[in-house]
């Protein structure tokens, strides 16, 4: 699949497998620079720092939750390491973002650059990678290690496998002692097996590109639906997310019809939400089907 020699570590989670990954590459007097609403960041309940040893995420904004490459210089120039100040050792960006756009590959290159050249290494969290990497018109070694990439945490959870996910080290001597650190996380499981069946059977003949091309579709689907009506995504539609501000009677129809959303905050908005409105994150995943997206459409069109 990559094109490359690989070490591969299977674990439960995704946040197991960042958590774990930025551990391995970030020393506890060491910073890891993320985007400030990454997973890392505001979904995982301190977990790289825990398992880091008290590693320190290191926040910076950027719109569409992307981190651009101005704003990361900026960043990398100021007064860091010496007794101090913690050491940036790690840059991770997210493919989707938690806004569901994408890098492509001539970016992940950009800041990939930029990283190395201030010693710092490049992580990725793949969670969606599925979805971000069908947009990117590039092979996967492409849209990883030829870009820069170092360490990747590739996921299967959100394509439809049941606790299966991988870090991936495009440099197998950079995983040296992996194996006892995934160990003592509690991560190797005994029916290690049932694991690694799903990802052989998850990546067999692109299985996995074509769950997340249908769960792309059908939120291409969901977007140009709500786009008649009025209501335009707040970022573009670039994986299988979609972020909308709907009008607070609208988000109370869909409620009561049943529709189960979350909603959403962010600071990484080009403008800001009416206060008649409220942001929502919708989701569409391989098993979402048209017709369930034509009834939310539907659902709103009633109001």
């Amino acid at each position: 699949m990559f094109e490359h020699e690989l070490a591969v570590f299977l674990v439960g989670t995704g946040t197991a497998a960042n958590a774990l990954a930025l551990a391995h590459l970030t020393p506890p007097w060491g910073a890891v620079v993320c985007h400030s609403e990454s997973h890392i960041a505001t979904d995982e309940c301190g977990a790289p720092e825990f398992f880091g040893g008290g590693l320190k995420l290191l926040g910076i904004e950027g719109t569409g939750c992307k981190i651009e490459p101005d704003v990361l210089k900026r960043t990398l120039s100021g007064r860091w390491g010496g007794p101090h100040h913690v050491r940036p050792t790690v840059l991770s960006i997210s493919q989707a973002t938690e806004a569901g756009t994408i890098y492509r590959s001539h970016e992940i290159r950009q800041l990939a650059d930029i990283a190395h050249a201030h010693g710092l290494t490049l992580h990725v969290d793949g969670a969606r990678l599925g979805n971000a990497f069908i947009r990117m018109n590039a092979s996967l070694a492409e849209a990883t290690w030829k870009a820069g990439v170092d360490v990747l945490s590739f996921g299967a959870t959100k394509g439809g496998a049941l606790a299966a996910e991988a870090v991936v080290f495009f440099d197998p001597a950079r995983a040296a002692y992996m194996a006892e650190r995934r160990k003592r996380a509690g991560h190797l499981f005994s029916k290690h097996r049932f694991v690694a069946v799903q990802l052989e059977a998850y990546c067999a003949d692109g299985l996995w590109l074509r769950l997340a091309r249908h769960a792309n579709a059908m939120a291409d689907r969901l977007a140009a639906g709500l786009a008649g009506l009025g209501i335009e995504p707040v970022w573009p539609v670039e994986a299988n997310e979609v972020f909308v501000a709907l009008p607070v009677a609208t988000d109370a129809c869909l409620r009561s019809a049943g529709a189960v959303y979350y909603p959403w905050s962010s600071n990484a908005l080009s403008d800001p939400i009416s206060a008649e409105t409220v942001l929502v994150r919708l989701v569409t995943s391989f098993a979402t089907t048209a017709e369930e997206v034509d009834r939310f459409i539907a659902t709103v069109a009633s109001r």
